[in-house]
């Protein structure tokens, strides 16, 4: 029932887009070229995803057969639209001049008002653009890494950490790199921001420990004075796949963790550490997987900070920005800043720098990138490192994000 839907929302489709296309052209290769396209595009989806072994996961073949149907498909939407409206004025006047007039056309034979060639051209122009951009997301977005940088001011800082520096990263997806080269360089720029501290926030890997053993060497390069610390995500334990037992999956998430120790990684599991500076401390609190809708469950903010004073200064890793609006941002304890990640921005939206962000993934997230604040206490939504699933970014780039800690308020 599925695939009948599939191909009956693509045949829609494709009746308007061809449609357009015909009306501005008579050439039959375009009609061919267009045919030869959207067949193989179908034919290849349809070849990646019949028969999907769960026990695999999902391979980069299947995130560009994804790619490719949405760039596909995304602009055949837009198609639809300008050519349905213009079939809401044409059709009841086709129908007008077919029952209501005593004849039509040449020869008294009755003629359906044709397709205005100058709305197929509009169409097709805006259809263009989602097209032009998914490509590019597909071959240079994803690898657009950006560095944002943030000033927090806190009344009660401790006076040793004034001008501490965290580096955010979040949802690395080793499993789905197709560019070593690009990797190296975001760690590079990673490192040249010479941060305090280095925090990552979950999903290292799609599925499996193996995805990251390839980037272990590249990773290894992470440097801050302070060290690493690092979280689990909802992919990193491995929930996705059919496992041949559970013992099998159970393995994966320690060599997971093994990689992680090998990387320079203090992974936190439902615990926390201390910096400390001239007598004063800044504690970092991780917790495990905790997200709403379907999501593991795994996080124990009790437990995360035994042992924290609730008048320390805390910074809380947290994979899933929906632990804070659920337990977090009205606890007892006041944590001052939370760091997630998990939405990536859901790697398609538009942005203008502090004027106006907006994703579908909003509908879905109350707190889906960047900053927000709440009774005195911030959370900060990394947009991701990596990507899943659409091999690509349009318009939500990937993210380094670096925070100063400053003491007293901010100036107005």
């Amino acid at each position: 029932m599925r695939w009948f839907i599939f191909i009956l929302l693509v045949g829609i489709a494709d009746y308007y887009a061809f449609q357009a296309l015909r009306t501005i052209t008579k050439g039959n290769w375009w009609y061919v070229l267009y045919w030869l396209f959207t067949l193989g595009v179908i034919g290849n989806f349809v070849y990646q995803f019949y028969g999907f072994n769960r026990s695999n996961g999902f391979s980069q073949s299947n995130s560009l057969a994804v790619g490719f149907l949405i760039a596909m498909v995304v602009p055949k939407l837009v198609l639809i639209a300008i050519m349905f409206t213009e079939d809401v004025f044409r059709v009841p006047q086709g129908l007008y001049s077919y029952f209501m007039q005593d004849t039509g056309g040449e020869n008294g034979v009755k003629h359906f008002p044709s397709r205005r060639k100058f709305i197929s051209q509009i169409g097709l122009g805006l259809a263009a653009i989602p097209f032009a951009s998914i490509l590019y997301g597909m071959y240079k977005g994803k690898y657009n890494f950006k560095v944002l940088k943030y000033v927090l001011h806190f009344e009660d800082l401790p006076s040793a950490f004034d001008g501490y520096q965290l580096t955010q990263i979040s949802d690395i997806h080793s499993g789905s790199f197709d560019n070593v080269d690009k990797v190296k360089y975001a760690i590079d720029l990673i490192n040249e921001q010479n941060s305090d501290v280095i925090l990552f926030t979950g999903d290292m890997v799609n599925n499996k420990a193996t995805e990251l053993q390839p980037y272990v060497p590249i990773f290894k390069k992470l440097n801050a004075k302070d060290g690493l610390y690092s979280v689990l995500g909802n992919h990193d334990y491995g929930d996705y796949v059919r496992w041949n037992s559970e013992e099998e999956k159970i393995q994966n998430l320690e060599n997971l963790k093994d990689l992680q120790k090998e990387i320079g990684f203090d992974l936190l599991l439902n615990e926390n550490r201390f910096i400390e500076k001239n007598g004063e401390r800044l504690a970092i609190i991780g917790v495990e997987n905790w997200g709403k809708g379907g999501f593991k469950k795994a996080g124990d903010l009790k437990r995360a900070i035994q042992g924290v004073d609730s008048d320390d200064f805390k910074v809380l890793l947290s994979h899933d920005p929906s632990h804070w609006d659920a337990e977090v941002v009205n606890d007892d304890y006041h944590y001052h800043l939370t760091l997630s990640g998990h939405t990536h921005g859901m790697q398609f939206g538009i942005e203008i720098p502090g004027v106006f962000k907006w994703s579908p993934v909003k509908w879905r997230y109350k707190h889906w990138a960047g900053i927000y604040e709440q009774l005195g206490q911030y959370i900060n939504v990394n947009r991701g490192f990596g990507y899943l699933a659409f091999p690509g970014r349009v318009g939500i780039w990937p993210e380094i994000t670096v925070i100063e800690l400053k003491r007293g308020t901010k100036e107005a």
